[in-house]
């Protein structure tokens, strides 16, 4: 088993469309551990958790399509196409029993790709995200977001992530988000942003059967029992004194809450 969690494996599958999709796969044992990154991110945000969870879990990180080392050749920046692309690795490798681990837009793609799973399925873990499934953003709201990222894409994106972090989060980790979020293509992240904004989680909560767990951020607040009416199964674990990338912020606390998230649902 030691031996097992010390290899990294790298791969890549085509996704529903024809896009190559990049994964990495660490560890062994049940259930797999599929992390899924946030907006303009990439796999590598997770790798202080490959590590750590290796002995006991089979581990996946993906790179979404449009990001990291995946294709980029996508008409459709929808979180319905990214859930696609989590199911074509979770089918490639077989895997019978799943936790999906998603962190920001990652959650979205999480439910997403829950709804295509089925039984597979058995737990979901937003990760500063979904805090009201019912809040909606008015379409004219989205649109002027849309239109400001646009005419200055790089000058909004470091404004939006200077308010996405707290105020203890790490100079490199600030420097390596904006590095990210600045550098990416344009167009097809500011149409992923778009059609996250826009998207709605109620429909797929009525789909999933799965235990739904979030470990969020105090920055934003979690309505939990208004999520409850919409998905009973939801619980949420919040994580003091972070901001939106507490994997990266206080990796060996993220650690701890994620292990004793895992506990729960293996009860």
């Amino acid at each position: 088993m030691f031996l097992k969690a010390l290899v990294l494996l790298a791969a890549v599958i085509q996704s529903t469309d024809g896009v190559p999709i990049h994964y990495d796969v660490r560890g062994a044992g049940e259930p797999t551990l599929v992390f899924i990154h946030c907006w303009t991110c990439d796999r590598h945000i997770w790798d202080a958790q490959m590590s750590a969870f290796a002995k006991d879990h089979r581990l996946v990180a993906i790179d979404l399509a449009g990001h990291g080392d995946s294709g980029k050749g996508r008409k459709d920046w929808t979180m319905a196409a990214f859930g696609e692309d989590v199911k074509a690795v979770v089918e490639k490798l077989d895997s019978r029993r799943v936790v999906l681990i998603g962190s920001s837009m990652g959650g979205p793609v999480s439910l997403e790709a829950a709804r295509r799973l089925g039984d597979r399925v058995v737990g979901v873990v937003a990760v500063d995200t979904l805090q009201d499934f019912a809040q909606k953003t008015p379409p004219e709201q989205i649109e002027a977001v849309v239109r400001q990222f646009q005419a200055n894409y790089k000058g909004e994106t470091k404004y939006v992530n200077q308010y996405l972090f707290a105020a203890s989060t790490p100079a490199a980790v600030r420097e390596r988000v904006l590095a990210g979020a600045t550098s990416a293509p344009k167009e097809s992240a500011i149409a992923m942003l778009r059609s996250a904004m826009q998207y709605d989680p109620i429909p797929a909560l009525h789909e999933i059967k799965a235990p739904i767990r979030a470990i969020n951020g105090d920055k934003f607040p979690t309505n939990v029992e208004g999520n409850r009416k919409h998905a009973p199964q939801f619980e949420a674990v919040i994580m003091k004194g972070v901001g939106h990338y507490p994997m990266l912020e206080d990796p060996a606390r993220f650690n701890e809450l994620l292990a004793g998230v895992l506990r729960d649902l293996d009860k």
